[in-house]
Order: structure tokens, then C-alpha cells, then sequence
């Protein structure tokens, strides 16, 4: 089995419509595709409805998350997206995501970039808006030449001229609220130092005691030393251990299986969640 358990779409801020995803996913040779747009289960549905046979949807979310003022992702699976207490922390979270993308681009119309609230609003479409719709618009106006080169402390990066605050959730909080609603909690890309200052990992531990029930390994911001420890870590801390592409369309290099999980870790996600079931295929729209 082929397993990625990290996507997005147009419902945050991939670049690919849920239903184009599970197409591309499928035509990737993948049997297991999880969508987990940033903060939004909107993309859910439409996903859900075009899923091709032989394909197998985990439905969840990325959580945007906050320690000691370190910027982390929580990725959470197959938890039941009507559970009243997540479901308004979801929301807080998505609320305070337009006053941010519009203070960031007030900063830079500051700094001289023409960039402008209409030009990030159409790139960023029915998406939750976030830097990544900024950055997108730094590239088109030929400010910087990619969008991970917008993440520097020249721009958007945590702490950056540019950076703007916003509501996220404390990860001890996020861990409750995850399995509250039934679902199962992994923290994205933990040592994606390209991407500013890295939780340590001895707060990883706490969180472990915490409820934790994994972490992504293998992912594209990760090299093979960083991989190998993070093994390690988890094996001494009882973490699942994850791989995933982290795949935006266009908008990364990065595509879908480039990073897989282990189908007996995937058996025991499902085998933990209960706010939620996979999705199997059974021949979506063309």
C-alpha cells in the first residue's frame, strides 16, 4: 500500500480542487490519501464525492498551533468535524486569518511592494487565506522568485518584517480537543528548521505524555540525520512514526508520494479514531 497522509487544496491553500486532488492522487498510484487543509474541513465533501475507486480517503485537518512563540502544525485524523468544542477552535482560528493576511499586506505596501488585499484574495479564492497566498502574490509581482523563498526574516517567516500574528491554539490544547472529537493527533513536519525556530524536543515529550500519538518523519523538509533521529525519538517516546508529502500543487515542489506512511502505522490510526471512518472509493466523478 501507498500511504500519504498530508495534502491540500483549494480549500486552504492548495492549489488543486479536493476533487482534482483524489484524482491526482489516484493517478499517482496511491491507495491511502489524506486531505488536511489548514485549519477547514470544507474540502471534505467534494472529495469524498469524486473519490475513484481503489482509493481510500482519510478525512482531517492541519491545526495551526503555538508554543513559547514557536509556529507548529498539528495534523489531525479522522476526528468527528461536528464535535462542538473543536469545531469552534477551527473557526477562531480561520476568523483571525483575514485581519492577518491583511496586516501582512499592509506591512509590505509599507515597505514599497505594490502588492494589494484584492490581488491575495483572488489568489487565495473560497481558501482559508494565509502566507502562503501572500507569498504567491510576492512571486507574481516578481518580488521573489518562488514561494518558499517569501519565508525568509526578509518577508514572511516567523519574526520576519513582514510577519503578523495570529490566533493558534496551544498544541497541549489541540492534543485534547483532537481526541476529544475521536481523532488522532501528529505533529507535522516537527523539525522543519528551513521554516524558523523548531518546538525542542523535549517539549515533544511533554506532548507525548500529553496524548500525542505520533509524529511525520519522513517529509520533505527533513533530511536523512534529521530523519534518523526523529526515528529514534519517537521509538523512545512510543510515537507513531509518519511520511507524507505535504503536497500543495503547484504552489510546492513537492509531489503527491513523495513520502509514504507505513500501512501497519496507518492500520493503527484507524485503529485509534473513532470520531471518524476512511472514506473508501467507489467511483467518483470523471
Amino acid at each position: 500500500m501507498r500511504i500519504d497522509l498530508h495534502t491540500h487544496s483549494t480549500a486552504s491553500d492548495g492549489t488543486d480542487a479536493p476533487a482534482e486532488l483524489v484524482r491526482k492522487a489516484a493517478a499517482a498510484g496511491l491507495d491511502v490519501v489524506a486531505l488536511t487543509d489548514h485549519d477547514t474541513t470544507r474540502g471534505h465533501a467534494e472529495a469524498i464525492a469524486a473519490l475513484p475507486p481503489g482509493l481510500t480517503l482519510v478525512t482531517g485537518a492541519e491545526l495551526s498551533c503555538r508554543l513559547d512563540g514557536t509556529s507548529m502544525h498539528m495534523l489531525a485524523y479522522l476526528f468527528d468535524p461536528e464535535e462542538p468544542a473543536l469545531l469552534a477552535e477551527r473557526e477562531l482560528v480561520r476568523d483571525d486569518r483575514v485581519p492577518r493576511a491583511r496586516g501582512m499586506v499592509a506591512r509590505l505596501q509599507e515597505l514599497g511592494v505594490p502588492v494589494t488585499w484584492e490581488q491575495v484574495a483572488r489568489i487565495a479564492g473560497e481558501g482559508s487565506v494565509g502566507r502562503p497566498h501572500v507569498a504567491s502574490a510576492l512571486v507574481e509581482l516578481g518580488v521573489v522568485p518562488t514561494v518558499n523563498d517569501a519565508f525568509t526574516q526578509d518577508w514572511l517567516a516567523d519574526g520576519g518584517r513582514v510577519f503578523v500574528e495570529k490566533h493558534e491554539t496551544d498544541p497541549f490544547e489541540a492534543i485534547r480537543l483532537i481526541k476529544g472529537a475521536g481523532g488522532v493527533a501528529v505533529f507535522a513536519h516537527p523539525a522543519a528548521s528551513k521554516r524558523g525556530r523548531t518546538v525542542p524536543e523535549a517539549a515533544i515529550a511533554e506532548m507525548a505524555a500529553a496524548g500525542l500519538d505520533g509524529i511525520e518523519v519522513d517529509h520533505m523538509d527533513h533530511d536523512a540525520e534529521t530523519r534518523a533521529r526523529l526515528r529514534g525519538l519517537a521509538e523512545e517516546l512510543g510515537l507513531l512514526v509518519t511520511g507524507s508529502s505535504d503536497y500543495h500543487g503547484s504552489r510546492k515542489t513537492c509531489v503527491l508520494g513523495e513520502y509514504t506512511t507505513d500501512p501497519e502505522v496507518y492500520g493503527e490510526i484507524t485503529r485509534r479514531a473513532f470520531g471518524a471512518f476512511p472514506v473508501p472509493g467507489a467511483g467518483g466523478a470523471a
